[in-house]
């Protein structure tokens, strides 16, 4: 009986460590540290799905803000500096790309793992008492003076003006770009006349063009969007076929960790992550703020952070707008 019973705790001993793997994360609450306010884009995405993706662990995930620096350095550096356990989640989008070749990071974005939940797509609107009806009149006129048209598109170098740009490249047209802090405020410069064109994307500026602020003329992705209250917006692709060599350039929102946090936490986050994507909760939100999700993650994930930060540091660097050659931090060019 005795040697029945030793028996018995070996084996148990022996078990014990496969049953703790299973069940060793998350052992704890999770932090979500969010690089940019309260209340923006890339806030309230983390906020909707770590809270789907909680419900299907035993822990919270609880998200903070921590702002500041350059295209968000403070709070990916805060992140980055924790533990790389799995326990501390970095909440970013595609603008933090260009931290590194803004003096901000040091690091090519590859450190991270991201999960991308998806983003707005963007498109060209133009003021209310503006004279062009459609995208052709505007991009004819745009041509036919070149930059004598004023547009704002958010910081130079940011997805935004990189559409812009693209616009630009793929109809022949040349603007006037003048560069604003963020989207609200070039947004606003449209409102005032300040600015008659505006490139941001569609959840941001979809109260504007349903009280009639702004007029949308084109999306700047392959197909059309419907829009409560406002109709069918079409593809800018269907007037100007060439700018599908340039488009589309689409927001990536959603969270990083570490790439050399431990499997066994990485693949219970994917996990959970994928659980969240397929929620009726992020579906709903995601249709009614106009997201297009994505769900990506590891190598797909991967491949477009670094074509994103590919072109965003290299069109900063050759814009003038970087302090750090991407050369330098080991970007290849686009």
């Amino acid at each position: 009986m005795k040697k029945i019973i030793i028996a018995s705790l070996v084996l148990v001993m022996a078990l014990a460590p496969l049953a703790w793997a299973k069940k060793s994360f998350p052992s704890r609450n999770i932090t979500a540290v969010v690089v940019w306010g309260a209340g923006g884009g890339t806030d309230t995405c983390v906020r909707i799905i770590t809270a789907e993706m909680q419900k299907f662990m035993d822990v919270n995930i609880n998200v903070i803000n921590k702002t500041g620096g350059v295209a968000g350095s403070v709070g990916m550096s805060h992140a980055y500096s924790q533990k790389h356990d799995g326990y501390t989640l970095c909440g970013l989008s595609e603008s933090n790309v260009t931290a590194g070749v803004q003096g901000g990071w040091d690091k090519k974005f590859d450190v991270w793992d991201t999960f991308i939940v998806g983003g707005s797509p963007d498109l060209i609107s133009v003021t209310a008492d503006a004279p062009y009806q459609t995208i052709q009149e505007l991009i004819e006129a745009a041509k036919k003076n070149p930059k004598s048209i004023k547009a704002a598109a958010s910081g130079a170098g940011s997805i935004h003006h990189l559409n812009l740009l693209a616009v630009e490249n793929g109809s022949g047209a040349q603007f006037h770009f003048i560069p604003y802090k963020g989207s609200a405020p070039s947004q606003n410069a449209a409102m005032t006349g300040e600015v008659t064109v505006v490139v941001t994307s569609l959840a941001e500026q979809q109260q504007l063009l349903r009280g009639g602020k702004l007029r949308a003329l084109g999306m700047l992705i392959p197909d059309s969007f419907e829009v409560a209250d406002l109709g069918t917006i079409p593809s800018a692709f269907d007037a100007y076929p060439g700018l599908s060599k340039y488009l589309p350039i689409s927001q990536a929102i959603g969270f990083a960790v570490p790439a050399d946090v431990p499997r066994e936490a990485k693949d219970v986050l994917v996990d959970t992550f994928n659980k969240a994507m397929a929620t009726d909760k992020v579906k709903t939100w995601a249709k009614e703020n106009y997201y297009l999700l994505s769900g990506k993650t590891g190598a797909e994930s991967k491949a477009v952070f670094d074509a994103l930060e590919s072109n965003f540091a290299w069109t900063l660097w050759e814009l003038g707008a970087a302090t750090v050659s991407p050369e330098t931090l080991g970007i290849p060019k686009p």
